[in-house]
This record gives structure tokens, sequence and C-alpha cells, in this order.
């Protein structure tokens, strides 16, 4: 009698170790299905931002520039200073400091592939703009650049607006292309503040006209916005080409 107590008792213990191995697999296929679920929502918050600032961008794909953004009367009357520091090149990595916020002209560095910023660069964020003293060379080539203050910055919808205008101004062949958009943050200001309530600033660095010599009618050129206008930009850029520069025929 005590063979069969025997595999009973076995049979109980065969069914438990059964029971321990389903319960485990279980456990097993729940771990992975739980860190299956939590990569793909990793990746998927990964693209998701890349994937909806693209499909944000078809919206703006058709539209001329002057309908993008806000009326011109959000801007202020365009403002003019004397200009100096043409061919004024100071060492690389030499801080200037500015009057302006943002500047429109001065001294800046000079060395190939860091300044100026590369012409086939239209749109930059804080993390990769380069340095003020790189942006001042390219405005005495022509540039025009929209500066772009924290506020906008902190806006997806604004920054997405300013990524898709900056692709209204494609590839490095045709010169009347020559725009940036790039931040003005707090580390640039050292004194000088965009004015109140403004976000936006369109720069340039005119000689005074189309293929004017006189050094002595240079002028710094600002105008300020509230938010961006396409329109405001458009006359901007027609009033100023970047043939009123002091080296327009250099990228």
């Amino acid at each position: 009698m005590a063979k069969p107590a025997k595999s009973d008792r076995q049979k109980v213990i065969d069914d438990i170790r059964k029971k321990q191995k389903s319960a485990e697999k279980r456990r097993g296929f729940m771990i992975v299905g739980v860190c299956v679920v939590v990569a793909l929502l990793i990746v998927g918050a990964a693209a998701y931002r890349p994937i909806k600032n693209s499909w944000d961008l078809r919206k703006f794909k058709d539209l001329d520039l002057a309908k993008i953004g806000a009326p011109a009367t959000a801007c202020d009357d365009i403002t003019t200073k004397p200009a100096e520091g043409s061919n004024d090149h100071v060492p690389t990595d030499t801080p200037v400091t500015y009057d302006d916020a943002p500047p429109a002209f001065g001294a800046h560095w000079n060395e190939y592939g860091v300044a100026p910023a590369p012409f086939s660069e239209k749109f930059y964020v804080a993390d990769d703009r380069p340095p003020l003293e790189s942006l001042v060379h390219n405005l005495e080539h022509g540039y025009t650049i929209v500066w772009y203050d924290e506020t906008i910055a902190d806006d997806n919808e604004a920054l997405t607006e300013l990524k898709a205008v900056s692709r209204k101004f494609p590839g490095t062949d045709n010169y009347r292309y020559k725009f940036i958009a790039a931040p003005w943050t707090s580390a640039d200001e050292d004194g000088a503040k965009f004015p109140k309530d403004k976000h936006i600033a369109y720069t340039h660095w005119s000689v005074g006209g189309e293929g004017e010599s006189d050094a002595s009618k240079q002028v710094g050129v600002w105008q300020y916005c509230t938010e961006f206008s396409g329109e405001a930009l458009e006359d901007f850029m027609v009033e100023y080409p970047y043939l009123d520069s002091p080296e327009p025929n250099v990228e």
C-alpha cells in the first residue's frame, strides 16, 4: 500500500511543479509584454514630435511668404542707425560686445567653416545656433536674419511657422535666398534686450542702397514685431535685398 501513497504524493508534487512552471511562464510573458509596450511607447514618443512637425509643415508648403503669420501691423516701423565694422575681423573665439539686441552690424569673426555660418543652413535653435560673432559676418554678406526670442522658442506652433518660412529660401545657388532664422536667448542679452512685448526682430546690414560705396552711408536696419509676419518680412527683404550690403557677392 506504500507505493500507491508515494505515487499519489508524487502526482501532487508534479502538479504543483507544473502549475509553478505555468505561472512562471505567464509572468515571463507578462514581463516581456510590458517591456515591449514600454519600448513602443518610448519609440512612439520619440517619433511623435518629428512626425507631427513634418505634418504641421505641410500646410505651409503652398502658402506664399506674405500669407504666413500675422499681418504687417504686428511689426513696428523700420529703424536704422549708422553702421561700422565692415571688414573688422577679430580672432575666432574672441567675444564681441554688441550694443543692440540683436546686432545688425559690427566687428565679427572670419574663419572658413565657422564664420559666416553656412548658406545651406536656414534655421537654428538654441542648441545649434552659431555665435553672434559668426552671424554678424552673415549680415555683412547680405543676409536678412529673423531673430526669435524665448517666448517664440517655447511655442511649438510659432516655431513650426518659422521653420516653414526658412524652407521658402532653399539651397545655395540663389543669393536672394540669403536668409537665416535664429534664436535670441537670455545669454545673448548682456545688457541689451528686445523692446518690451516684442518677440521677433528682422535685421540687415545696409550700405545705403545697392551699389553704394561710401562707407559713411552704411546703416544697421531693424524691425521688431510682436509675432512673426511674413507680409512684413517680404516687404523688409524687398527694401533691403542682399545686394544692399557690404559684401553681397560672397556666401
